[in-house]
């Protein structure tokens, strides 16, 4: 004889409890990590527009020349535009001609497309080193999330030429997004 066989299953009231359960953690944390992606997001566009700054500051000296930094809406020229949204792009500015013009055979060092969630505006059309010389103000570009999820931030350029990302304005208020 056959001992009998025991089948063991979840009842329907257990499978309810679970998935209500399951949903409610995710109504929770799924605000929390859209916050996160987003966050994580500035945090990419800033650290690029960091390095590029670095990488501007080490190659003026380098090549003893002006490393310009720009907007642009084609990877291949500046947009003379105070919104950076669509990218920017980093070349070597042969001829200290206009800052916002780059010509043919300036050497074109990088070029950055922005991501299309994040939103980038400056209060210069572009940002020229110099190896020599010192700017004359400081430059800051302000980092956006378009959906609001995450805080904006701001990449702040000295007028020696070195970054830092700040998440406050000097009156201790959080940045602002241009509408």
């Amino acid at each position: 004889m056959t001992a009998p066989h025991h089948c063991s299953a979840y009842s329907l009231f257990e499978l309810l409890m679970t998935l209500a359960i399951a949903a409610i953690v995710l109504t929770i944390g799924l605000p929390s990590f859209a916050r996160l992606v987003a966050d994580h997001r500035l945090r990419v566009e800033s650290d690029a527009l960091f390095h590029a700054v670095h990488l501007a500051r080490k190659e003026s000296i380098a090549r003893r020349r002006v490393v310009t930094l720009c907007s642009s809406l084609d990877g291949q020229n500046c947009a003379g535009d105070k919104d950076w949204s669509s990218g920017w792009i980093l070349f070597v500015n042969q001829g200290r001609s206009n800052e916002t013009v780059r010509d043919p055979n300036e050497e074109l060092l990088t070029y950055h497309p922005v991501a299309v969630e994040a939103r980038l505006t400056a209060n210069r059309l572009a940002f020229s080193l110099r190896s020599t010389d010192l700017r004359a103000t400081n430059g800051t570009l302000i980092i956006c999330d378009r959906g609001e999820q995450a805080t904006a931030r701001a990449l702040i350029i000295s007028y020696t030429g070195r970054p830092r990302v700040s998440l406050y304005q000097a009156s201790g208020q959080a940045w602002k997004c241009a509408d």
